[in-house]
Parts: C-alpha cells; sequence; structure tokens
C-alpha cells in the first residue's frame, strides 16, 4: 500500500464542482492499494500517518504528530500511485490491485481512520474527483508498506 501524506491548512475533494468533503488544519493522504496487500498494510499506514511527527511545536521543529495537534485528515483513493513509468511513455498499473478489493481496502482504511482522527473525511472511490489543497510547509511525505523499517518489520 503506497500513500502521500501532505500536510495542509485545509483540503477539499469537489465532484461535478460541488464541494464532496473537506477539512482544515491537518492531512491529506492519497492512497494507493497494490495488490497482495491487506488490513495489516492499511493498518501500518495509518498507524504511520497519525503518529508522524510532521506538525510544528512552539520552537518550529516538528515534534508534534497528527494526534497531538488534535489534526483532521482527508482520503482520496489514487490507484495512480500505483503506475509504473520506467518502460515506455505510457504508465502501467498491472500492480494496482483490481478496484472490488482495492475498495474493500479503500473502505477498511476509511473506517479504521474514522476513530483515530477528530475529523474524517475522504473521497468517493473511482470517482473522477477535482482535489484541492493548501500544502502548509510544504511538507510531502511517502509511505510505502512493503518498505518498512526493520522496527516497523518486528511490529508489523
Amino acid at each position: 500500500m503506497r500513500a502521500v501524506i501532505q500536510r495542509v491548512d485545509r483540503a477539499c475533494v469537489r465532484i461535478n464542482s460541488q464541494v464532496y468533503s473537506f477539512i482544515n488544519r491537518g492531512v491529506l493522504l492519497l492512497l494507493g492499494v497494490e495488490k497482495g496487500d491487506s488490513e495489516k498494510d492499511a493498518d501500518y499506514i495509518l498507524e504511520k500517518t497519525v503518529h508522524l511527527r510532521i506538525f510544528e511545536d512552539d520552537r518550529a521543529k516538528m515534534n508534534l504528530s497528527l494526534s497531538d495537534i488534535a489534526g483532521e485528515m482527508l482520503v482520496v483513493s489514487q490507484f495512480t500511485l500505483l503506475g509504473d513509468c520506467s518502460k515506455g511513455r505510457r504508465p502501467s498499473f498491472t500492480e494496482a490491485e483490481e478496484p472490488a478489493k482495492a475498495n474493500a481496502l479503500y473502505e477498511y482504511f476509511v473506517g479504521s481512520a474514522a476513530s483515530r482522527v477528530k475529523k474524517l473525511a475522504a473521497g468517493k472511490f473511482q470517482e473522477m474527483m477535482d482535489v484541492e489543497l493548501i500544502n502548509n510547509g510544504p511538507v510531502t511525505l511517502l509511505l510505502d508498506s512493503r518498505k518498512l523499517s526493520y522496527n516497523d518489520r518486528k511490529r508489523h
């Protein structure tokens, strides 16, 4: 499972020019589900995201987590995170999970996140969406559940 995490002042998803969901201070999380991913991968990405120290403390140091600041989270499914651009000019999406399984894991992630953050918002699976954000910093990070550190492997 892959995620792009962006620290935001605010973010929203529009569908057909209408605001579908929005958040204020927190993180926008773009989530891609790879073939073979499981609930353990979703749990890992969620746990990392909630506890990453990416928000500034009173000394302007990134010492606070989403949990520490009672921040909000917007989750948007994005299968293109699994795009392989290494050959040719057209990305290959052969490693992206098939839609029914990907949606089940996306919904699992959203459901799990709802109890972990002050406010949870989400996009709509397999929908054409416009995503707007004010990236604070900018701070943008990548997570991949298949690239665990030694300590994370022991816990995972």
